[in-house]
């Protein structure tokens, strides 16, 4: 009797445990659905990520839904940027700080994949956008973000359409003096606009205009508005910062 009762208990685990991973796996696919795509909405990312959060209630060890909400942060909080929304300051500081805990616990989980640097320096990013440069740089998060960056470099350097290389070139290029490396930066940016991924993200263009106006020179300036005249973008924030440059030219 007692042997009849043990294997129905095993077998009613076992059912469980598989009901559990089914259910897992589910939501995992809708959460991933929702923020696959770099141009979704806010309601997208901030689903995505509670999604994330309600399976790390039950697996909190589960890597990919770890990281997975760190990125589903960055966007929920880039696209409040990107569309101009009211308050989006106050939104990149507080979600940028959350989706670097996350991007934390990825980078603790599992050090050998870029997932977490990467997504770890991005966040840092919107966050300085909400609350300053100077703020992060007081906060300790230069350091902390140039070694994200530099070891996604070393381990996937395609990584997100070689995102990090990107982000690199912004890093030196907006610290102020006299952390600041222009050339560095204007390095970085070249190695990007090399690969296939340059134009495909709309900050790509701005990014590297400012730069260039801020190094100065005719040559510089003319590149600058050779680049700022093909820039098409639906952001008003984007699109606030590109005429914003062109004025200057």
């Amino acid at each position: 009797m007692k042997k009849i009762i043990y294997l129905f208990v095993f077998s009613f685990l076992l059912l469980s445990l598989s009901s559990v991973h089914a259910d897992t796996a589910e939501l995992m696919s809708q959460a991933d659905g929702l923020s696959k795509s770099k141009s979704g909405s806010m309601d997208d990312y901030l689903a995505a990520a509670n999604i994330y959060k309600q399976i790390l209630e039950t697996e909190p060890d589960n890597y990919d839904a770890t990281w997975k909400c760190a990125k589903a942060l960055r966007f929920y909080a880039y696209t409040a940027q990107k569309n101009s929304v009211d308050g989006w300051k106050k939104i990149c500081a507080q979600i940028g700080k959350e989706g670097m805990t996350y991007a934390q616990k990825a980078i603790d989980m599992k050090p050998d994949q870029p997932d977490g640097y990467y997504y770890f320096a991005l966040n840092v990013g919107i966050y300085a956008d909400g609350v300053s440069i100077l703020t992060a740089l007081k906060e300790g998060l230069k350091d902390k973000t140039q070694t994200s960056f530099e070891k996604v470099l070393e381990l996937d350097k395609n990584y997100d359409n070689s995102g990090a290389v990107l982000g690199m070139g912004r890093f030196w290029s907006v610290l102020p003096w006299p952390l600041a490396k222009k050339k560095k930066a204007l390095e970085y940016y070249r190695e990007f606009q090399s690969t296939e991924f340059f134009g495909k993200e709309p900050e790509s263009f701005v990014y590297i205009s400012e730069l260039l106006i801020d190094l100065g020179g005719k040559k510089n300036k003319e590149e600058a508005r050779q680049i700022l005249s093909t820039f098409k973008t639906d952001s008003p924030f984007f699109t606030k910062w590109s005429n914003e440059l062109q004025a200057k030219l």
